[in-house]
């Protein structure tokens, strides 16, 4: 009867107990030989590569990859020799127990009597070194010395992986394929594309120092020996710059307003900010719907502008404006939008955002940035304005801390929706569109929880936008 032989999940380490079948690198039916790679196994912590050792053929495969774990000791393959019978590999499938269960099961009268005799036991090996049960076992089977071998166990024990690779012959290995490889790299322990680069290569992997386990060469070994050495005419190379002449662009009128303003509001202006973000997918799911009703193209800002004019107008402390040594407090919203136009960044105003609807801020949103970006803005487009927003989220930008826009108060800064996760109360977990939202404030003019409770009001609109209709 030809030999069969069953390959189970195999063992690394005491803390394994199950593995996954990664990738079969053999098919089902398909002849390999001795140091191929069969398949990868995936563990709690590594991915290992279990080569051939012995030529034979994947007879019949079991467990297929990408599946789920299987404990060790579990049937996952059979190996036979070419032309072994199907009904036979059925046989030995069907009668195979783990070894484990074999050895803890008992034999009734009836089958005692009707087994074969039992092949002689091996003789037992008498030794004081440290050596795994399994490296024991497989030396008494073949009967091994074990005085030459040196354990790569934890204080010198002799493992199972020390005993097979004793067990390794010296006869030279000609593996599938077209590269033949020199019979003194035959007894090497490498992998099988260690070998088949270094004999493409011409290199004797009897000179190559394998930084694997147990001194195993692998790929990253032999091409080290494969890449050429830099030159020295490359190593001493001198990278030689070219003229980069600047190109001198005056500020125009836009430029040196925005210039002289910003600046002397960053050094003016003790500024502080406060952070939070908004929950959007109710905001997100309104606007899809009123977009059709309402038969409007209102965008995110749109939405933004209307919730800071109806938290503006909840707390005017924050609607302010602050001009020498007085404050200047307003009932409206008066809201200017930051635009980068072609003449530089504008800031064009939504007037009374407070008491425009959605829709009509839309409207005078699309017409102001026309304007900005023809450059027909007037100077009542521009001039005044009791809070800014600045939204750089269409850029991809998540977070950012605007400058504040004398003489107002306060400034919005907005970044990009993205999706984050979330616990829910009954802890489980799922996803949500989140903004960022950075409010910069005016020390001088606005308190901290005056800002605070501003911010949390806008939140709370942004996240039940129905209240933005009412």
């Amino acid at each position: 009867m030809p030999a069969i032989r069953p390959f189970c999940m195999p063992k690394w380490g005491i803390e394994m107990t199950e593995g996954v079948i990664a990738e079969w690198k053999v098919t089902e039916g398909e002849a390999f030989r001795r140091g191929d790679l069969l398949c990868l196994i995936e563990t709690a912590k590594i991915t290992n590569e279990v080569e051939a050792e012995l030529d034979a053929v994947l007879a019949r495969i079991l467990v297929p990859s990408g599946g789920d774990a299987h404990p060790v000791g579990t049937l996952l393959a059979v190996i036979a020799e070419a032309g072994t019978p199907a009904a036979d590999i059925d046989a030995f499938i069907a009668g195979f127990r783990p070894a484990e269960a074999s050895a803890a099961a008992k034999s009734t009268p009836a089958e005692a009597s009707s087994a074969a005799s039992p092949a002689p036991a091996p003789p037992r090996l008498l030794t004081n070194r440290a050596i795994s049960p399994e490296a024991l076992k497989l030396a008494e089977a073949s009967a091994l010395d074990l005085d030459p071998i040196v354990g790569s166990g934890r204080d010198g024990r002799i493992t199972l992986q020390d005993v097979q690779q004793a067990l390794r012959p010296a006869s030279a290995l000609v593996p599938a394929g077209t590269l033949p490889l020199a019979p003194e790299t035959a007894a090497v322990f490498a992998s099988p594309l260690a070998r088949r680069i270094a004999a493409s290569h011409g290199i004797d992997l009897g000179t190559v120092t394998g930084t694997g386990p147990r001194g195993r060469i692998s790929k990253a070994d032999v091409l080290r020996l494969v890449q050429p050495a830099p030159s020295a005419s490359s190593a001493t190379a001198t990278f030689t710059p070219v003229a980069n002449a600047p190109t001198v662009v005056p500020f125009d009128s836009i430029r040196k307003v925005v210039a002289q303003r910003l600046t002397r509001a960053k050094q003016e202006i003790p500024h502080f900010y406060l952070r939070t973000s908004a929950r959007l997918d109710d905001l997100l799911a309104l606007r899809k719907t009123a977009n059709l009703v309402l038969g409007t193209k209102a965008s995110i800002n749109d939405y933004l502008v209307r919730a800071c004019g109806v938290a503006l107008a909840q707390h005017p402390d924050v609607n302010v404006q602050v001009r020498d040594t007085t404050l200047h407090r307003f009932v409206h919203a008066d809201i200017a939008i930051a635009v980068a136009s072609p003449n530089g960044l504008v800031t064009p105003i939504v007037r009374q955002a407070d008491r425009q609807s959605v829709a009509q801020i839309a409207t005078a949103t699309r017409t102001l940035i026309d304007k900005a970006t023809a450059g027909r803005l007037a100077y009542d487009d521009i001039e005044g304005g009791t809070f800014s927003i600045s939204n750089l989220g269409m850029f991809g930008v998540e977070e950012f801390a605007a400058i504040i826009n004398p003489p107002q108060g306060a400034i919005l800064a907005v970044g990009a929706a993205r999706r984050v996760a979330y616990e829910r109360a009954d802890g489980t977990a799922g996803f949500e569109t989140r903004l960022d939202l950075t409010l910069s404030v005016d020390h001088r003019a606005i308190d901290g929880a005056a800002a605070a409770h501003f911010l949390k009001a806008l939140v709370g609109l942004l996240e039940a936008p129905e209240t933005l209709f009412r």
